[in-house]
């Protein structure tokens, strides 16, 4: 009788819902790649941190306020924890990454920051809600530690230029975003609102030094800089980017969505060489591709699928909700 059995497939929306969710990481990933490298510029061209800071979430927060003002800026259910988790990937992400962007050049930032996220993901995952980490994503994490390890001893080697400050400020920023992922996860808003959210409050608290910094680039005739800025923080990587982002997390779950980040370096080091005139060093090389193949392995794209046995069996327990 089970020889007569059809064999079990994936069913295809399933199989289109993971696609859009990986063209929507890999999106992000452009996106990172962008703002890593514009942010760069602008923090070494006498633009402040705080005033791109506030550029860089008043927009989401003026284009999201109706989302923000029909659900609330104190959304019902949302714990206190989650809250805050969810404003870590806002001003107080912004503030130290682009403080250490000021201290480590591009071919460096991409590694360090989107480089290390999957691991502060899985580490997050494993010691606070027990999730469990395959063997094979384990040695993308230990290469993708590699990388950094490469970035973080040329720095060290090197302490007069100061870019160790910059690696550790972009590591820590890096914590920061692998516990919004947990929180935007578990708080159970929309993509949309959740970044309404973390626009809204960015402003509350960049507001009282942020508007007097603006004023005064727009006095010395940088209107042009500060619309550019705008756009380029605000609008592409305060909305499109944090949208498509937890797009992403809602098809592939956090871990998968974070592993993909790593691909963002190799852009990011490619577009800084004719934007800023950067070229990596053999350390950074070095750094970028271990990165680069510690992402193939930690995404799990390389892992052998599940067998059609232990779907079926999943999809017949009346314990598994869908």
């Amino acid at each position: 009788m089970s020889d007569l059995a059809p064999p079990f497939t994936r069913p295809v929306s399933q199989e289109r819902s993971a696609l859009a969710g990986w063209l929507a990481a890999l999106a992000v990933v452009t996106i990172w790649a962008v703002w890593m490298v514009a942010t760069r510029h602008a923090v070494t061209h006498d633009l402040p941190p705080v005033a791109i800071g506030l550029l860089r979430f008043a927009v989401p927060a003026l284009m999201l306020a109706p989302v923000v003002w029909r659900q609330g800026l104190f959304p019902k259910g949302l714990r206190p924890l989650a809250g805050l988790g969810l404003l870590c990937s806002g001003a107080p992400f912004f503030l130290v990454v682009a403080s250490g962007m000021q201290f480590a050049p591009a071919a460096e930032i991409g590694p360090l920051l989107p480089g290390t996220m999957p691991l502060f993901v899985a580490l997050i995952g494993w010691l606070v809600f027990q999730e469990s980490i395959g063997r094979m994503r384990l040695v993308g994490f230990a290469l993708i530690l590699v990388g950094v390890v490469c970035i973080g001893g040329s720095g060290l080697l090197q302490p007069e230029g100061g870019a160790w400050r910059g690696h550790l400020l972009l590591l820590t920023g890096a914590c920061f975003w692998g516990i919004y992922t947990h929180a935007y996860r578990r708080s159970g808003l929309s993509a949309l609102h959740a970044a309404g959210l973390v626009g809204v409050w960015s402003v509350l608290l960049l507001i009282p030094v942020g508007v007097p910094k603006v004023a005064s680039l727009l006095a010395e005739g940088l209107a042009g800089t500060v619309i550019l800025q705008a756009l380029l923080q605000g609008f592409l990587s305060g909305v499109v980017g944090i949208v498509l982002y937890g797009f992403a997390i809602d098809r592939l779950g956090p871990s998968r969505a974070a592993a993909v980040s790593p691909l963002g370096p190799v852009l990011a080091a490619l577009i800084a060489i004719p934007v800023l005139g950067e070229f990596p060093d053999t350390a950074a090389l070095i750094g970028l591709v271990a990165a680069t193949a510690g992402v193939l392995l930690a995404s799990g794209i390389l892992s052998p699928p599940p067998s059609p046995e232990g779907e079926l069996k999943k999809a017949r327990d009346p314990r598994v909700t869908h």
